[in-house]
């Protein structure tokens, strides 16, 4: 899969620090060049795309939400 356009003008690409995980959801640590950015995330998503320390993801942030999107 591939992102072909967004409409979310905040994105941060980084690689996941840390991922702390709860039963129904779970807490994604993103470092990025200017910084953590964390977001919370349904468990069922991180198992889903498949998420571990190091993966390259980007940080979609919104308003007060932030998305995380798989590399």
């Amino acid at each position: 899969m591939s992102i072909q356009a967004i409409n979310v003008r905040n994105q941060f690409r980084g690689k996941i620090k840390e991922i702390i995980r709860g039963d129904v959801v779970s807490e994604i640590d993103v470092e990025t060049p200017w910084g953590i950015v964390t977001s919370v995330i349904t468990t069922r998503s991180v198992d889903q795309l498949e998420l571990a320390i190091g993966s390259d993801v980007v940080a979609l942030v919104k308003s007060t939400e932030v998305s995380i999107a798989k590399l």
